[in-house]
């Protein structure tokens, strides 16, 4: 179901926090904890979500060395949680110490290709990275698929030339996804739900319009029917 495939962010400080938030939204399947949540409670809360049988989205954005990479790919493959992040910049290497580290596990490896906050500008200008942003988001897809990982986060306005690049095998979860009644918030790049599916996304991430609501069901409700 379409359902199963839109990731909430508990984006709080605590566990307290996020707990409160499991209990107000029972129907979601699949959660992501970030840097935020998980540098706060480490894997306490990686185990209350097991506990209650839902999936997870370790969202740590690794960025090392080959060595500490794949060991922290272990550690986290040892909670069994569904997806986690990785950067493409940290090299070769190190992409292939990550996809080395989960083999055989049930945890995949999802290259960030760009951070959706980012825009043209800040690439060119900031970064100063030559290519244009479509095409650097390909060639870090690329990359890690080169490497053995399988999946890749990207924008919803990228997703759809990476698909037909990386093919069905690989997996695209797509943050920056916006329902046409929700604010754009930091996102630069967005997309609603039933483009974004269209575009080739297998899974989105759909935070603030729902936690941030007044009635965090209703608007998960809303975003279902949306997309069904």
């Amino acid at each position: 179901m379409s359902e199963d495939k839109v990731i909430v962010p508990l984006d709080v400080p605590t566990v307290e926090e996020a707990i409160a938030l499991l209990d107000r939204l029972p129907q979601v399947s699949f959660w992501k904890v970030g840097l935020e949540l998980f540098v706060s409670t480490g894997p306490e809360l990686l185990k209350t979500l097991k506990q209650r049988q839902k999936r997870i989205f370790l969202d740590l954005k690794l960025h090392d060395i080959p060595n500490t990479i794949a060991g922290a790919c272990r550690a986290a493959a040892r909670y069994e949680v569904d997806f986690l992040t990785i950067h493409p910049t940290a090299g070769r290497a190190a992409l292939k110490a990550a996809a080395e580290a989960v083999a055989g596990s049930p945890t995949q490896l999802l290259a960030v290709t760009l951070l959706t906050s980012l825009n043209s500008r800040d690439l060119a200008f900031d970064l100063k990275v030559s290519l244009e942003l479509p095409d650097y988001a390909l060639q870090m897809a690329l990359l890690a698929q080169e490497c053995g990982i399988t999946g890749a986060v990207c924008s919803p306005q990228e997703v759809e030339q990476l698909r037909q690049a990386c093919g069905d095998s690989m997996t695209f979860v797509c943050p920056g996804v916006r329902p046409s009644w929700a604010e754009k918030g930091d996102q630069q790049r967005v997309m609603t739900p039933q483009q974004a599916f269209k575009a080739g996304a297998n899974y989105l991430v759909i935070g603030r319009p729902i936690t941030a609501a007044e009635d965090p069901a209703a608007a998960w409700n809303k975003i279902v029917e949306e997309i069904r």
